[in-house]
């Protein structure tokens, strides 16, 4: 079981500053006093207390800026928390050490990865957090900025090798490159998981670099280019039997009856027409297809 934050005693700094500084004052006036009269020793040991007494609260006092917390600890043992900005006064000999609470960006480096394709990838991400648990922060890990940054590599690693880079045979398998927010989504939920030990809060998680690595990114370009270019004749090809089809029909529509012979050579012409990447030159038959 880990630590947990606690709000650590603490009261206005202010009254405490003065009532410290009055102890002083009381103090000078006991040496004053006890030295004026040199058979009373009693108000030097009053001076004295007082003055020890001032001392104590003035190292008792601590400024909280704006998000920003204190970690209380009394001899190794921790007290609380004081996240109230403000001139406060804490328990007396306490270590007081400073915690940001302000959000924060980690820009990981570029990560070679294989994706579930087993093809090398480069990804990098943007971690978007801040801490919402200071004592976990503090006392469950070493240094929860270097164990954020490691955390946050290892998801991405992870994630990375769970999905390909990129698909093209089948639209509804997640990718890297298709499906960058619910990509970012996981992301966020794996490396949320990761960082609580640490009493880190995950703010966002966005991919902020994604490319094949440099040794097969050329292999890669042309294969991604020939299935873009298969796709594309694909989809040429579908809206060419589509016209065909809607041609024939307005023919029988208009009681235009054609053999089978005739209809095939309608839809070889007109397939070819449609589907050549030139522009088609017509041939005038002044004869019959039966010559």
């Amino acid at each position: 079981m880990g630590m947990k934050e606690h709000q650590a005693w603490h009261a206005n700094g202010f009254l405490a500053t003065l009532a410290a500084i009055a102890a002083a004052a009381a103090a000078i006036w006991c040496f004053v006093s006890g030295n004026a009269d040199d058979g009373s020793a009693g108000m030097n040991v009053l001076g004295v207390v007082l003055l020890l007494l001032a001392l104590v609260a003035f190292s008792s006092l601590t400024v909280v800026q704006p998000n920003q917390a204190k970690i209380i600890t009394f001899f190794g043992r921790y007290k609380g928390t004081v996240s109230d900005s403000g001139l406060w006064i804490v328990v007396p000999f306490t270590v007081k050490s400073r915690m940001s609470l302000k959000v924060r960006n980690f820009n990981s480096q570029k990560l070679k990865v294989n994706d579930a394709s087993g093809n090398p990838v480069e990804i990098a991400a943007v971690v978007v957090f801040k801490v919402m648990d200071t004592a976990r922060a503090a006392f469950d890990v070493d240094d929860y900025e270097t164990f954020v940054e490691i955390q946050s590599e290892t998801a991405i690693r992870h994630i990375a090798a769970q999905y390909p880079y990129d698909t093209y045979e089948d639209s509804s398998v997640i990718s890297l490159r298709g499906n960058a927010d619910e990509i970012s989504g996981r992301l966020l939920a794996e490396l949320q998981e990761r960082l609580s030990v640490a009493g880190v809060e995950v703010l966002e998680t966005r991919l902020s670099h994604l490319a094949y690595a440099a040794e097969i990114a050329g292999a890669m370009l042309q294969r991604q280019q020939a299935e873009a270019i298969v796709a594309a004749r694909q989809k040429i090809v579908d809206g060419a039997v589509g016209m065909v089809e809607s041609a024939l029909q307005q023919l029988k529509h208009h009681g235009i009856v054609l053999d089978d012979e005739r209809r095939a050579a309608m839809i070889n012409n007109l397939m070819v027409a449609i589907v050549s990447e030139r522009g088609t030159t017509p041939v005038i038959n002044t004869g019959t297809l039966y010559n």
